[in-house]
């Protein structure tokens, strides 16, 4: 039996539980599910996403001109290669452990460099296509402009005025339908004039006319930054117009539309990845086009709310002036101490929009840096819009247990199954080990070996992203899927750290390394910059937790007690968490000095969150080291002020237990890492860069620090309101998710729970925390309890 949030709805409120959650439900529905301007956007970063788990489009509105930047998730160059790991690490491994365990940092920096970074020959990058344009004739003096997205349909809509004919442009990405669906009306017969092209190409591409209605764009994802210039995917554009009234005609390479009193225009974009067939677009659009548009839109919103309608949020009424701007205006207001919960409340639905939209349980790849959209900024800087294992992909998903959307984790666990195989191979290669192992960023191919010195030999972030395996079975409790995909990968990984630890000499731990703390450096006793390591602390809270992970999972399916003995062996001898002379938590075995004070990466802080390793309850010291650690980073002039380390400190404030460092957090993080359309963006670490890079890890990892401010889970526990600000004086959240198969329904009125529900999906027992007060949960798959606000049941 599989339990719906639908079930868990009308099975709460027959309990007779939280009427008020039911009006509050209802006025976020209208004020916290729409972007909307007053002008059309000029930028990337002002456009607005639409997408469907696979293609992706960027709306910009304009009167004129309309475009429409489109992407794919599998539109990348590369391919697949071999002897990527750098032939000589193996061999030099004892070496360069050697030397740092006798306090020769920089003569074993130097092996490292030399040896240990691997030889990406093609690892590619996911590359922009081109733009769909509209040029249109007849429009002048626009009035009453008006450009939105609603994140409750998904559907992006333009309407103005023009010379005495009221104009509608929709557009939205239709997962069921596997489109980009557009349609143009105007109040008056006959005043739909324009032509429609592929513009902005920045590869090699060949367009052409197929029949009275059709523009085919054949191209290849083909770059030499990345890759060596002619290996990437084929890809298919086919735009559709079908028009009521008027005339099409062409050119060789668009389509003319005149005098047409309604047009719609469907797009589908396929391509060769994995062996599919890129000219299957023709067959998209012959059964998309067979169906009227209403038919489309109401399958691509039904089919987009049966996820977005899981979680409902109400942070309080913003005043009617704030509430009436729009967004770019209210985004703006934050800076001068505006408050406005309902913008707060967008955002955090925002989060799982882009999640809906850019991950979908049929996807081919996971989100990228940019999700399944692309400005084409990140690798002309010379970064690969890839996946990144060092925080940022595992950001990307942080918000989709806790906020319902637990299937969009699919495409994710495919890439990691992709990685394991190349991983064995890299374990055995570079480090003489069984099981697998990679390093800090992937492809589609699954590349595995280091990066390059200072950021690239992490070689616990297999560990990292599969964490968010392990969430799926803690909050979905599919034993199967535990039995079969979960256990397996955790267990090959914990077979590799088995072998690859080492013991330091001065305490006999077992510690990891050569490896980095991404992606920070250390000043060694020569004063000399280094980033490789033995034993630093971020390696050291992963591997405790895939110890511990194995030992309860081996426990749960009944077997593997041999390797639950080794492992809890293995644990017992792994360093402690130490604090340095600053009252910090220590980023590595030994107390060095950071040589960047003000570096945006806080490896070690995993221990924090997402992990569970340090509270202010359980070990007040190490919570208050932690703080200590947050506080140094920031309290420099300097301060490197990214969208994602932005989030974490949400995150980070959250479980600190500190709702007002939480919210002013939040507030920084909308004012001055995301832009008019609310997506967060990166500077691209490029000194003098004059423009941002879109980074979907601010919005998603934002979302997540927001669900943790409200709750919290862990062990066999639900922490109710763990970190409220005092700005969300009242307000409620339906829908949120637990660890153990929970649900529930929050109501708080003047800073103070009010009332609680919660939904067991699977059956078993938890305890709920409010404060100091807490209340044991009994009960049955499917069963409902409504608590009040001193965890009494009523």
């Amino acid at each position: 039996m599989t339990v719906t949030r639908r079930d868990f709805v009308q099975g709460a409120f027959a309990f007779g539980a939280l009427p008020q959650l039911q009006s509050a439900a209802k006025h976020a529905s209208t004020a916290s599910h729409e972007l909307w301007y007053t002008s059309p956007a000029e930028r990337w970063l002002e456009a607005l996403p639409i997408g469907n788990g696979h293609l992706g489009g960027m709306v910009y509105g304009g009167v004129q001109t309309e475009r429409i930047a489109l992407s794919e998730s599998t539109a990348w160059s590369g391919a697949p290669a071999t002897n990527e790991v750098n032939p000589g690490a193996r061999q030099h491994l004892d070496k360069i452990r050697e030397l740092f365990f006798q306090g020769k940092y920089d003569d074993a920096q130097t092996l490292c460099q030399q040896y240990l970074p691997g030889h990406p020959r093609n690892f590619g990058t996911n590359l922009p296509l081109p733009e769909l344009q509209f040029a249109f004739e007849n429009l002048p003096a626009p009035t009453g402009y008006r450009r939105s997205l609603n994140l409750d349909s998904a559907v992006a809509q333009v309407l103005f005025h023009s010379n005495g004919t009221s104009f509608q442009r929709e557009f939205f990405a239709s997962h069921p339908d596997k489109v980009l669906a557009i349609r143009l009306t105007a109040s008056n017969a006959g005043q739909l004039s324009f032509r429609m092209s592929y513009e902005r190409s920045i590869v090699p591409a060949k367009v052409s006319v197929v029949g009275d209605d059709t523009l085919v764009l054949d191209g290849h994802a083909w770059e030499r930054l990345h890759s060596t210039g002619h290996d990437g995917v084929a890809f298919q554009i086919r735009t559709q117009i079908i028009a009521k009234g008027g005339h099409i005609t062409s050119t060789e390479n668009a389509m003319i539309v005149r005098d047409a009193d309604e047009v719609r225009v469907l797009l589908a974009i396929g391509t060769s990845f994995g062996g599919a067939d890129p000219k299957r677009t023709s067959e998209i659009l012959a059964r998309a086009s067979s169906r009227q548009f209403a038919q489309l839109r109401r399958a691509h919103s039904e089919d987009h709310q049966s996820l977005f309608h899981r979680v409902s949020i109400s942070l309080g009424r913003s005043s009617r002036t704030t509430g009436s701007q729009p967004t770019d205006l209210r985004r703006k207001a934050l800076e001068d101490g505006t408050n406005d919960p309902e913008l707060l409340a967008l955002f955090f639905q925002y989060g799982r929009y882009l999640t809906i939209a850019g991950s979908r349980s049929d996807s081919s790849l996971p989100l990228a840096l940019q999700g399944v959209w692309n400005d084409g900024l990140a690798s002309s800087m010379g970064w690969t819009d890839d996946f990144h294992l060092d925080i940022n992909t595992e950001q990307n998903y942080w918000a989709a247990e806790v906020c319902n959307l637990g299937e969009c984790q699919s495409p994710l666990f495919g890439l990691i199954d992709v990685m394991q195989k190349s991983g064995r191979e890299t374990a055995r290669q570079m480090y003489g080990a069984p099981g697998w192992v990679c390093h800090t960023v992937t492809n589609p191919w699954g590349y595995t070996a280091p990066g390059g010195i200072g950021w690239g030999v992490f070689v616990s972030a297999g560990i990292w992203i599969s964490l968010q395996l392990w969430d799926r079975w803690k909050f979905g409790g599919d034993i199967e899927l535990l039995r079969k995909r979960t256990y397996p990968a955790l267990r090959e990984a914990a077979e590799f750290f088995l072998s690859y630890m080492t013991r330091e000499p001065k305490h006999n731990w077992l510690v990891t390394g050569p490896s980095d703390s991404p992606e920070n450096w250390y000043l060694t006793p020569s004063g000399s910059r280094a980033a490789e390591s033995m034993g630093n602390t971020c390696d050291r809270a992963l591997v405790h937790a895939l110890y511990s992970i194995c030992i309860e999972a081996s426990k749960t399916l009944s077997v593997d007690e041999d390797l639950r003995e080794q492992l809890k062996a293995a644990r017992a001898s792994l360093p402690p968490f130490q604090i340095g002379r600053h009252g910090q938590l220590q980023e590595w075995l030994e107390d060095f000095e950071d040589a960047d004070p003000n570096h945006r990466h806080t490896s070690h802080l995993v221990s924090l969150y997402p992990l569970h390793q340090i509270t202010p309850r359980d070990t007040p010291e190490l919570a208050r080291a932690a703080e200590v650690t947050i506080q140094r980073r920031m309290n420099t002039r300097n301060w490197e002020q990214s969208e994602w380390g932005r989030a974490n400190l949400v995150a980070y404030f959250a479980r600190l237990l500190k709702g007002e460092d939480a919210h002013n957090h939040l507030i920084g993080l909308l004012a001055k890492a995301t832009d008019a359309n609310l997506l967060a963006f990166s500077s691209g670490g490029v000194a003098g860069a004059t423009q941002n890079i879109f980074a979907i890890d601010g919005n998603t990892a934002g979302t997540a620090g927001m669900a943790e401010m409200l709750l919290q889970s862990r062990d066999e526990e639900i922490t109710l309101l763990p970190a409220l600000p005092a700005a969300w004086l009242s307000g409620s959240i339906t829908g949120l998710c637990a660890r153990g198969g929970f649900v529930v329904d929050i109501a708080w009125r003047g800073g103070k729970l009010s009332s609680v529900c919660i939904f067991s999906r699977y059956g078993t027992s938890t305890q709920l925390r409010y404060g100091n007060q807490k209340a044991i949960v009994h009960l049955k798959r499917g069963g409902v309890g409504r608590y009040s606000s001193n965890l009494s049941i009523e």
